[in-house]
């Protein structure tokens, strides 16, 4: 999957690892100057010393600077890597168009590992530190406390429109510029320092889960990280794990929006109480799915270089 389009010899991956990183710091910048006008002109000057602060009065002046964060972080040190390569975007990351049949797959293999994520969560929520930790871990609890604040307030919906907005923030925009970023640049380069599929996939997948400092939730997001990470590599295809991690944002944010409308409590709304079974059998059909989607890439695959001969 991850071959050179061109003759041109790419740089090193330690070298595209150090631009990723400098582009990284150069967009957060250049797009968080650019979140505060747009703020400012939406707020003015109260609004941007609001959310820049978190201040959840201005949740929608937060949510500019949130989507601005995500573009100048995530996405726009994917797009410099390929201009300083010199390569296409297409072949550098693999934009074709995805399949109507593959995207099915896709759909359903992530509602199947659902519950198998849900699991995780619960795990993950009840992890203890022994005492000598107990200071680390209260700090953890501290900063995924506010975390969650953060994203309860985010996720208050009065209507239709607060939802579409919801699902431009939460889902749209997170899937494009972290894939991008964790499965187009990260594990692509990572899988040039050593040429293993797996080893770039879960060590992606570790970055992906710890930039996110939200300590109780790492190891699902390091499930999904790397799940979207073999549906990248299966496929050869990023809009597949665009795709896959749409869905897992959007169906958070449906859900909330839907106990909202009928005026439940939301806070807990990825909360899943299955009996024992529920999570073998989610986990059997997640792993059944990913076969499946592997052996119909490789077959579409293969139809393709039988066409072009």
């Amino acid at each position: 999957m991850y071959q050179n389009t061109t003759t041109k010899p790419e740089n090193s991956p330690f070298l595209q690892m150090l631009f990723l990183l400098l582009f990284a710091f150069g967009g957060v910048i250049v797009f968080a100057l650019i979140g505060i006008v747009i703020v400012y002109f939406n707020s003015g000057l109260e609004g941007i010393k609001a959310a820049a602060a978190s201040d959840l009065r201005y949740i929608n002046d937060f949510k500019i600077l949130l989507v601005a964060q995500q573009i100048g972080l995530f996405l726009t040190p994917a797009v410099l890597l390929s201009v300083v390569e010199r390569k296409k975007l297409n072949g550098f990351y693999g934009l074709q168009a995805p399949k109507v049949d593959l995207l099915l797959w896709v759909a359903v293999l992530s509602v199947c590992w659902m519950p198998i994520m849900g699991l995780a969560m619960e795990w993950n929520q009840k992890m203890a530190f022994p005492s000598f930790l107990k200071s680390i871990e209260n700090w953890m609890r501290l900063m995924e406390d506010a975390g969650t604040k953060t994203t309860e307030a985010i996720l208050k919906m009065n209507n239709l429109g607060d939802l579409l907005i919801n699902l431009l923030v939460i889902a749209v925009t997170p899937a494009i510029c972290e894939e991008f970023i964790f499965r187009g640049a990260v594990q692509r380069t990572i899988f040039r320092i050593k040429t293993n599929p797996h080893i770039a996939i879960w060590i992606s997948a570790a970055i992906f889960s710890a930039i996110h400092f939200q300590f109780f939730g790492f190891l699902p997001r390091l499930l999904l990280g790397a799940a979207f990470g073999y549906v990248y590599y299966w496929t050869g295809s990023i809009w597949y794990a665009v795709f896959a991690h749409f869905l897992n944002n959007a169906y958070a944010v449906c859900v909330a929006y839907y106990l909202q409308m009928h005026n439940q409590s939301y806070t807990n709304a990825d909360e899943m109480n299955l009996p024992f079974y529920g999570y073998l059998i989610s986990a059997a059909l997640t792993f059944a799915l990913f076969s499946v989607v592997r052996k119909t890439s490789s077959a579409k695959r293969q139809t393709t270089i039988e066409n072009n001969y």
